[in-house]
């Protein structure tokens, strides 16, 4: 990776972070239809450098097994999490990655903390799971319902006055936790405008095929469009920490949003800089006497090493 190219990348990005400390109003702040100057018919190749990107990097941080990254998806409904999944995750090694959706909590999952059913499906040191919604539902559909919380089985004192303000503090030193055990947390808001989300159920409904996708819940859902970008705009502004930001993306154009959770997880696994192991010299000359025997058994009229022999330039790298 040029330092001209992570240049680029962080420069392009740097808008939809929020500033750690800063107060965010989400309809003063951030628009949800801005493409960054870009034409769609312009995505597909850079979505396409994004994707290259991340397969090589996954692979190297797969290889080096000492970072792992966790990355967050919130929208409120039809905000394009599941899309975004699969297009920017489209060239990566699906070993080294694990998707969790996290809806209505099991029994089990009530009867510890809140963020314990959470904890569970962290990312190994070599991976990156995607959290598809998160832990921040405790401070979002929560608060919007706070009748959510008598579920939760909290002892009188941790459903009081307070509360969300308790919770942010607890949640960013988890994260703080993580990233200082070597997890990196990338988190993003995929800002969707009423109008859109509107346009989008209406599709749902409008093609058969994708009536599956729609509830009447998203419907009563929406009627609390108002509180829900209040609760959001809480939280971007309580948690967006200099270890993990939050970067709010414009989510109306899918194409849009593509692209810059790809280039966000691309700046992510740069700035790690995940590397491949270095051999020594006990375990080379353990490789240098496992290339000799299988040149030896190279069947007559063919190359002792073919892949040698179509790629010199490449092989004699390796060697040395």
């Amino acid at each position: 990776m040029s330092d001209e190219r992570a240049r680029r990348i962080a420069e392009f990005i740097e808008p939809l972070r929020v500033e750690p400390g800063a107060k965010v109003r989400l309809r003063r702040d951030f628009d949800p239809r801005d493409k960054a100057g870009l034409k769609k018919r312009d995505g597909a190749a850079l979505l396409r450098t994004g994707v290259e990107l991340l397969a090589e990097y996954q692979e190297r941080l797969a290889a080096q097994d000492t970072h792992g990254v966790l990355l967050c998806l919130q929208a409120l409904d039809a905000g394009g999490k599941d899309g975004t999944i699969r297009h920017v995750m489209s060239g990566v090694n699906p070993q080294g990655v694990r998707v969790s959706s996290f809806k209505v909590p099991s029994a089990e999952e009530l009867d510890h903390d809140y963020l314990w059913r959470y904890a569970q499906r962290l990312p190994e040191r070599g991976g990156i799971a995607i959290f598809n919604r998160s832990h921040y539902e405790e401070v979002l559909v929560v608060r919007v319902h706070p009748e959510l919380l008598l579920r939760q089985k909290l002892p009188d004192h941790a459903r009081g006055r307070g509360v969300w303000k308790r919770r942010y503090r607890e949640i960013n030193d988890w994260e703080r936790y993580l990233t200082d055990n070597g997890f990196k947390v990338v988190k993003i808001f995929l800002n969707l405008s009423k109008e859109e989300q509107r346009t989008r159920f209406l599709k749902r409904l409008d093609l058969p095929e994708k009536n599956w996708k729609f509830s009447a819940a998203d419907v009563r859902e929406r009627r609390h469009w108002d509180e829900y970008q209040r609760a959001f705009s809480h939280m971007l502004s309580a948690t967006s920490t200099a270890w993990a930001p939050w970067y709010v993306v414009p989510a109306d154009r899918k194409w849009f949003a593509r692209i810059c959770t790809a280039a966000i997880l691309a700046h992510t696994l740069i700035g790690i800089d995940p590397r491949y192991p270095e051999v020594g010299d006990a375990a080379r000359k353990d490789l240098l006497t496992a290339r000799r025997e299988l040149e030896q058994e190279a069947p007559e009229g063919l190359p002792a090493d073919p892949y040698a022999a179509r790629h010199p330039s490449a092989a004699g790298k390796k060697r040395r």
